[in-house]
């Protein structure tokens, strides 16, 4: 059965891109692991970065980064930002987007703290790869940005149905002059995934409609 407004693809977890779903397994297209598998600070007493090749990687791009990590455990939104920028992920010289790592460490931040230990910095970092995989295969013009009619034909291919109304407004918010970046497509995509989880929950018959109080829309919207 196809779900409207979000497409049966979506509604048994078949969609075939990376994903940041809570619980859930990155599909198939992407690195099979569990974002949620983190449970306390990754660098503790005993760690040992020996032969850890994405601590090797970050000591030489984000030297400063991976000393938080060591004293801290944890970086939180602006330390992450400062890590993935300097990794060059985004393909520009343009700080990677503030709001994407508000919104990753969101989607794992289990203990509510607002931060990211380098277990989870290293699940992140696979699914972010496969997400860069993602984005080349959507930028159909080899642009380095992800246009209207690109994000169209991806969002179809994620199995969502939305309106060609819906699809402006997201343009909107995450594109500049039209042309959405790496960074803010992940965002995007991630975010859409999020709400459409957080509704799918609540849609009780799988018609594509729900009923749920102010409050706690509010607390499943604002919380992403």
């Amino acid at each position: 059965m196809a779900y409207p407004g979000y497409g049966g693809g979506f509604g048994n977890f078949s969609i075939q891109v990376p994903g940041m779903q809570m619980g859930q397994p990155v599909p198939e297209t992407g690195p099979a692991i569990l974002l949620d598998g983190y449970s306390g600070p990754a660098y503790s007493d005993t760690y040992s970065s020996a032969g850890d090749s994405v601590y090797t990687y970050f000591s030489a791009v984000a030297g400063q980064v991976i000393i938080i990590f060591k004293q801290d455990g944890e970086v939180d939104a602006e330390e992450l930002q400062r890590c993935l920028t300097q990794s060059g992920i985004n393909g520009t010289y343009s700080p990677f987007s503030l709001e994407t790592c508000r919104i990753m460490i969101a989607m794992l931040d289990r203990d509510h703290t607002g931060k990211m230990g380098f277990n989870a910095f290293k699940e992140l970092w696979a699914a972010l790869n496969a997400w860069k995989e993602n984005f080349m295969t959507v930028d159909q013009d080899g642009s380095g940005t992800v246009e209207h009619h690109e994000l169209r034909q991806a969002i179809g291919l994620m199995g969502y149905r939305l309106s060609p109304q819906t699809l402006t407004t997201i343009v909107k918010r995450y594109s500049k002059n039209g042309r959405i970046f790496f960074d803010d497509y992940v965002a995007c995509c991630v975010k859409l995934r999020a709400l459409t989880d957080f509704f799918r929950k609540r849609d009780h018959l799988q018609q594509g409609s729900a009923n749920f109080i102010y409050d706690d829309f509010l607390q499943g919207t604002m919380a992403i």
